[in-house]
């Protein structure tokens, strides 16, 4: 019997999540991957409420505690849906769910664990559901990070109280200490988690993907997304509405160009930030520029993507969000559009890097503006140029397939080094 066949097709892989479908998270597709190469997977996550902060529809607070997804068993637990999104409901959000997953986790039918696998796009506190497993089915424990802790805390304004911050902090290093291995979503995370106690020799790099729908499409003559979207140039946002995304400089950047009435500025999403962009649309007299289309199913963003110029990514200017990759560039690039970026550091590189699009400073509406309008002067072969050197660059260096496999050696690998041990 070969490692393959030892390894990977009877490994037993717990996935332990805040947030699982249907709830819109890159986990979705990287778990159904390991389902179709023969892993035996599970799932310990919470009830839907991401982003609207209001449970699913056919959701309660106590059903459904099983469901099938795609062959995979989810088991869910109780929490308290985030709300609004204030710093209250935020952490009875956390601590509900970490609460309940170390309570009815463990008396779960799990059977025979192999590996647990963290996934964090936060908050960190979900990994202690995980450690309280790995005490009970001796599991090696990969935990693949999307957010710095307390950092990202910080940053956003949800804390900052600096005992609280060294509490995190604390906890933090209890985390990394207990992960047999680490995976960061960008490169740029290295420095921070050796700082904090990680183990170098335990961090790899694994960045996101993005799900296969996110293809350049042709849309039919009488497509439905024809009718949405506004007519002229459309510089496109999709994605969360939320504070780290900096809507105060998208919109000021739309008031500087709103004379330019055949440039359109595209929202298309939701978060606990859309009812302040649309008073500010109201307030700032940019009705005919800035368009909130609102929430569609993530289906349809290539065929929205497809009938934009440029795809436009923003994160306030925070020390951590310059080492941070938003996951939206993986799906821009696949998709072979431009982007303008305006945001620091990791996200630039890449755009830059890629030759993919025009970037500029966090926090800068004045050079954002000069982008949008360097962009609608450019030629259109110019522009595609660019979308075509974005997709070269995912091919590269961000493809599902390529990034399974490396996943799949890895988990082989610790498992291995366990079963040995």
């Amino acid at each position: 019997m070969n490692t393959k066949d030892r390894f990977s097709h009877r490994m037993k892989i717990l996935l332990v999540s805040q947030y699982f479908w249907p709830e819109n998270f890159r986990i979705n597709d990287l778990i159904s991957g390991l389902k179709e190469r023969g892993y035996d997977v599970q799932v310990l996550t919470g009830m839907p409420n991401y982003p609207r902060g209001r449970l699913f529809d056919g959701y309660s607070l106590f059903k459904p505690f099983r469901e099938i997804y795609e062959g995979i068993p989810v088991f869910r637990v109780p929490l308290i849906p985030r709300g609004n999104g204030s710093r209250i409901r935020l952490v009875l959000n956390y601590f509900s769910f970490v609460f309940f997953a170390c309570l009815i986790g463990p008396i779960r039918r799990l059977g025979t664990i192999d590996l647990i696998f963290i996934y964090e796009p936060s908050p960190i506190t979900v990994c202690l559901p995980a450690l309280v497993l790995k005490k009970l089915k001796s599991a090696p424990v990969m935990f693949w990070m999307q957010d710095l802790w307390p950092e990202s805390l910080s940053a956003t304004g949800a804390v900052r109280s600096k005992k609280i911050l060294k509490m995190v902090d604390i906890l933090v290093r209890f985390i990394y200490r207990g992960c047999d291995l680490i995976l960061i979503q960008s490169q740029a995370f290295f420095e921070p988690i050796k700082h904090q106690g990680g183990d170098p020799n335990r961090i790899l790099y694994f960045p996101n993907s993005a799900e296969d729908l996110y293809q350049p499409v042709i849309l039919e003559k009488d497509a439905y997304e024809r009718a949405v979207m506004p007519e002229g140039f459309c510089v496109t946002f999709a994605g969360n509405i939320g504070a780290a995304q900096d809507f105060g400089t998208i919109l000021k950047a739309a008031e500087l160009l709103k004379g330019y009435t055949e440039i359109n500025w595209v929202i298309i999403g939701d978060g606990r930030m859309f009812p302040w962009v649309q008073s500010q649309v109201i307030k700032r007299g940019l009705n005919e520029t800035v368009h909130l289309l609102g929430r569609y199913p993530v289906e349809t963003m290539p065929r929205f993507f497809a009938l934009s110029d440029a795809l436009l990514v923003t994160l306030k200017k925070e020390p951590i969000f310059s080492l941070t990759i938003p996951s939206k560039i993986q799906s821009y690039l696949a998709c072979a559009k431009p982007i303008i970026a305006a945001l620091d550091g990791e996200g630039a590189r890449i755009i830059e890097e890629a030759g993919a699009g025009l970037t500029c400073p966090a926090e800068n509406p004045e050079s954002l503006a000069e982008a949008v309008l360097e962009m609608y002067r450019m030629p259109q072969s110019e522009r595609q140029g660019m979308g075509m050197c974005g997709k070269t660059y995912f091919n590269a260096h961000f493809e599902h397939k390529m990034l399974l496999d490396r996943l799949e050696l890895w988990m082989e690998e610790l498992k291995k080094h366990e079963y040995n041990t």
